[in-house]
């Protein structure tokens, strides 16, 4: 079977399961064929289906996410491994960038902490746009730090990037420029559907409330944010009111920004 007739195949089996069966059908192709996306599409009438793709699409249908079967996820300007040991890096959380590179307009930031880091989604990017920063992610999973460290080596930044397992800010000396952070925060009893299902769990629920990262997390940042800093706190669409409390509880400045779905994302929280 050629290219085409295989994507409309495959697209019509995506779409009972999957909002973007399409888009799935392509990436899948192209992963099958050790392409981009964009050439495959470009080269289509003279491919053929690699015998692998029917394997990929079993995957798919069966409510594997396509970034733990393709292994790779494009975040801000990088390229980073994702393995199911990590939350998929989603373009929402790109909010927390757009802020640093916002607030360090006129100066870079040297020194840079990753609360959680996971695939060192937020530190690898905050260190591309940042060339002479340093940087420290922290995760409790061995899994995701062994992902991340991949990450940092891959992307020429493993001289700049160290990781460490951790319990948030807890051992961590400061003060740093910029704290990009990321906890878990959807509650316990929160009813959850699709792909974020395979997704690690302990990256994602955080309580009753969804608060209980936060009240570890906020106490440690006023000695760890340095004067003119700042940290970049992804939130819940429906949490700000709440963290900013938490927040503004310890003598911190706090200036929430929506992602682009226009829904709250990010709070900025200053000294």
């Amino acid at each position: 079977m050629s290219i085409a007739p295989a994507l409309r195949e495959a697209t019509a089996r995506l779409s009972a399961t999957s909002d973007t069966a399409r888009l799935d059908a392509e990436l899948l192709m192209a992963h099958a064929l050790g392409l981009s996306r964009t050439d495959m599409l470009l080269r289509q009438r003279e491919l053929a289906v690699p015998a692998t793709f029917a394997a990929l699409l079993a995957r798919r249908l069966n409510g594997e996410p396509i970034a733990y079967i393709s292994g790779t996820r494009d975040f801000w300007t990088i390229s980073l491994t994702v393995t199911p040991d990590v939350l998929i890096p989603r373009p929402d959380s790109e909010t927390l960038v757009e802020a640093a590179v916002d607030h360090f307009a006129a100066r870079a930031p040297t020194s840079i902490l990753d609360l959680g880091t996971g695939s060192g989604a937020l530190l690898l990017a905050a260190l591309s746009e940042w060339p002479t920063a340093q940087g420290l992610g922290i995760d409790a999973s061995p899994g995701a730090l062994a992902v991340a460290q991949g990450n940092a080596a891959r992307l020429g930044l493993a001289t700049r990037a160290q990781f460490r397992l951790g319990d948030w800010g807890q051992g961590v000396d400061g003060p740093f420029d910029l704290l990009l952070i990321n906890p878990p925060y959807i509650a316990r009893d929160a009813a959850l559907a699709g792909d974020v299902l395979r997704e690690p769990g302990r990256a994602l629920f955080a309580g009753t409330e969804g608060l209980d990262d936060y009240r570890r997390i906020i106490p440690d940042l006023p000695r760890l944010i340095a004067p003119g800093g700042m940290a970049a706190i992804e939130i819940g669409h429906d949490q700000r009111v709440a963290i900013t409390a938490l927040l503004e509880g310890v003598g911190l400045a706090v200036r929430p920004l929506c992602d682009l779905a226009g829904l709250d994302r990010c709070l900025v929280a200053t000294r």
